[in-house]
């Protein structure tokens, strides 16, 4: 089994800020969808995520959930289980909206702060305000739409998989990305507190076991399930999920929380795991036959038989549609906005270039879920493409 460590520091380090729209300015979307309303001189100079590639505007919206049926796993004072959840989708043709912030200042704060990188007023303004794609409370695209879950690493804020979350609302999907109450480095709160990571200090001292992570954030997608798409929900658009298709994925501990988490919920009808060890061991008959994807490093920790045994325990007990795949050129962090922030601070990376990681990443994601929430057949997902050298199929 792998340490926690290991997910926690990757999580931190496969964190943040984005890259040049160079690598999405052959495929840019639908400039007549919703778009920010800043204008190009504002933004000039400042870094970006690239830009999403599907037909859709994006629109963003953040929500405030607490579960007072539960106690809090790492503050059991706490008034109930907080959830900091962000909200991409696709957005109606000519909506309009303030571009959707990056992060909060303190966030990017602790985050830079936990990497390593020296602490500066100036850094940290500059990764918050790092340019997105989203539109702030756009008018949705009309009609409804499958849902995805994104759950980041140990340590991680829910921003982190930004550039993931936009390209699948790009893309006609709605996509709650979640911060989990005292699991990242800093969440922000609507009354001005900072959540930081309890969680971290418990695990790596405490002998606390990587399956109570991923148990409160089984519970925390089923609540988060139930408030979006049960009796009075959440969210005032909720009528644009499709609840009858709903996706998961995740990075690190939150690809293996995908897994723990349709164990527990049947409404989940397809998972990623990306690059992340398995914590809880899969019952004789799987996910009762549901779609899961590995998606990992080329090397000695998720090849078949690698370091990582959970892989290979995991892969044998699913029962229905699967895939395993690793990508040449990563490490563990370069399943999220991490490579950009590498680049931008001169943090260790993978030897992928980070336009690169991000494409790769995001191109296999939304063809899973395009293939199983929506039926559509890729061939992307058959065997190797001359498009995607990087990406190596195992068959265990």
């Amino acid at each position: 089994m792998i340490t926690l460590p290991r997910a926690a520091a990757a999580a931190v380090l496969a964190c943040t800020l984005a890259l040049p729209a160079t690598a999405a300015a052959a495929a840019a979307p639908d400039t007549s969808a919703a778009r920010p309303a800043a204008s190009d001189a504002a933004s000039a100079g400042r870094m970006r995520l690239p830009a999403p590639t599907g037909a859709h505007g994006v629109g963003s919206t953040v929500l405030h959930l607490v579960d007072r049926s539960r106690k809090d796993p790492w503050e059991p004072a706490a008034d109930g289980r907080e959830l900091m959840v962000t909200l991409h989708y696709p957005a109606a043709r000519r909506a309009h909206g303030r571009p959707a912030p990056y992060a909060t200042e303190p966030e990017a704060r602790e985050l830079l702060k936990v990497a390593g990188v020296p602490d500066s007023p100036s850094s940290a303004r500059e990764l918050a305000r790092l340019r997105t794609h989203g539109a702030v409370d756009a008018r949705p695209a009309p009609g409804r739409h499958p849902l995805v879950v994104l759950s980041p690493g140990f340590g991680a804020p829910r921003f982190t998989l930004t550039n993931l979350a936009e390209e699948l609302a790009s893309r006609g999907y709605v996509v709650a990305s979640v911060d989990h109450a005292y699991e990242s480095s800093g969440t922000s709160l609507p009354d001005g507190r900072l959540l930081t990571c309890t969680a971290c200090t418990v695990l790596d001292g405490g002998g606390v076991p990587g399956s109570t992570v991923t148990a409160a954030r089984a519970a925390d997608t089923r609540f988060l399930l139930d408030r979006l798409t049960g009796p009075a929900p959440a969210w005032r658009h909720a009528a644009s999920i499709d609840a009858s298709r709903i996706g998961m994925a995740g990075h690190s501990i939150g690809g293996a929380s995908a897994a723990t988490a349709m164990l527990a919920d049947p409404r989940i009808d397809a998972g990623v795991n990306m690059d992340g060890s398995f914590w809880d061991v899969l019952p004789a008959g799987g996910l009762q036959g549901r779609p899961f994807m590995l998606l990992g490093t080329d090397d000695d920790m998720h090849r078949p038989g690698g370091a990582d045994t959970t892989w290979d325990t995991t892969w044998q007990a699913l029962g229905g549609w699967k895939r395993w795949l690793t990508v040449a050129g990563t490490d563990h962090y370069s399943f999220s906005d991490a490579p950009v922030i590498q680049r931008r601070f001169g943090l260790p990376s993978g030897d992928i270039p980070a336009e690169r990681a991000l494409a790769v990443t995001r191109a296999y994601t939304a063809a899973f879920f395009d293939q199983h929430l929506r039926g559509q057949p890729q061939r992307l997902l058959d065997g190797p493409a001359a498009s995607h050298p990087e990406v190596r199929f195992h068959q265990p």
